[in-house]
């Protein structure tokens, strides 16, 4: 029996890990072992979250919580290395760009342990932010990479990596047609809401680059609450965001805003396939956004999945102001013709193909080269 240490540290990473999950417990002779960093406390992460995803609940709980990039991705490394020894796995997992997926790919390296790193590619081009250095040195130590984008493989070659690269699709958009009808079916959150499907937008803000600067976050506020003023915007707040909000003392401007508590899964999706119109800075909203056929405004200054700008469903919002979102928010409201078909991101079977190549690569079947 191959043991496989998944490491996870956030409710979307979870939320990516359980279409894969699914697959491997379909191989013979491979044993996962779900680990959570706890990088980040998600009150939603409840029995019945892991219920709704199909997985159990994680085997390890490391709860290193919030902290400063260096103490939080040290005190992971700390207790991942007890658990690397206690397993002895044969391989370790990481999703994305989080300082779990970090933790993860250093605690193997430095064990001599294998890594697959699913989202392997993705590139921003911004240094400034820590999701982009997360991504460069997770690839740069993985053995297996497997890509959702042509984009993502091309990224790779320009930085000399091109050996058990797989160009696989996206294991979210796998998640995206599996729970999103499960959505349909269960969750109540437009009725409890008194919400109608096509008339309202929905937004999320949560990354440091809009929160930690009070003239940009006002910026951002100010904006939703000018596209308010047409479209009512429901606005599932972010604790993060809560938190500055407060600091900065921006409560009035959140006045004319639908603000809503965090989101259970479910409810989530729910609300993600029935706006009218998506503005978030996270990049899994963005796809799937993209992958519901919702139009979005995308809160930063670049995107790592820039296939969806390409297609005309998303664009970025650049320099956040006010008046300037909302002229995107209309835009992006009006019908557009022009918009292309969705299918760059494989076609929902990305989690089979991972788990064919950790299989093979486990049995010996391939010979990979470790970097």
């Amino acid at each position: 029996m191959k043991k496989i240490l998944t490491i996870l540290g956030a409710r979307p990473q979870f939320i990516k890990a359980a279409p894969v999950s699914q697959a491997l417990k379909r191989r013979r002779g491979l044993k996962e072992i779900l680990v959570h960093t706890g990088q980040h406390y998600d009150h939603g992460m409840s029995a019945v979250f892991f219920d709704e995803l199909g997985i159990p609940a994680p085997a390890y709980n490391l709860g290193v919580g919030r902290g400063g990039h260096g103490a939080q991705t040290g005190a992971m490394l700390k207790r991942l290395e007890g658990v690397f020894l206690k397993e002895q796995p044969d391989l370790a997992l990481v999703y994305g760009d989080t300082n779990s997926t970090l933790a993860g790919a250093l605690a193997a390296a430095k064990l001599r342990v294998p890594i697959a790193h699913v989202e392997a590619g993705l590139r921003s081009f911004n240094r400034d932010m820590p999701e982009e250095i997360n991504r460069v040195i997770a690839d740069s130590l993985s053995t297996l990479l497997f890509c959702p984008t042509k984009a993502a493989v091309a990224n790779l070659k320009k930085e000399g990596i091109a050996t058990n690269v797989f160009r696989t699709g996206d294991v979210m958009y796998d998640a995206a047609r599996r729970f999103g009808k499960k959505a349909e079916r269960k969750s109540a959150v437009l009725a409890r809401l008194g919400l109608s499907p096509g008339g309202f937008a929905l937004a999320t803000v949560h990354r440091a680059e809009n929160t930690d600067q009070r003239s940009r976050l006002a910026a951002v506020l100010a904006g939703l609450a000018e596209i308010a003023k047409a479209l009512p915007v429901v606005f599932p707040m972010h604790p993060r965001t809560k938190k500055m909000i407060g600091r900065f003392g921006l409560r009035r401007k959140c006045a004319k805003l639908g603000v809503i508590g965090p989101t259970g899964f479910l409810d989530m999706i729910r609300l993600e396939q029935s706006a009218r119109l998506i503005l978030t800075d996270s990049g899994g909203v963005q796809k799937e956004a993209y992958f519901h056929r919702v139009p979005c405004v995308t809160l930063r200054n670049e995107t790592e999945w820039v296939e969806t700008v390409a297609k005309g469903w998303n664009v970025l919002a650049k320099d956040v102001d006010p008046a300037g979102l909302a002229r995107l928010a209309r835009r992006m409201t009006k019908k557009n013709a022009a918009r292309g078909r969705i299918g760059e991101y494989g076609d929902g079977h990305a989690a089979d193909e991972i788990a064919l190549r950790l299989d093979e690569f486990l049995s010996g079947r391939v010979a990979c080269v470790c970097r």
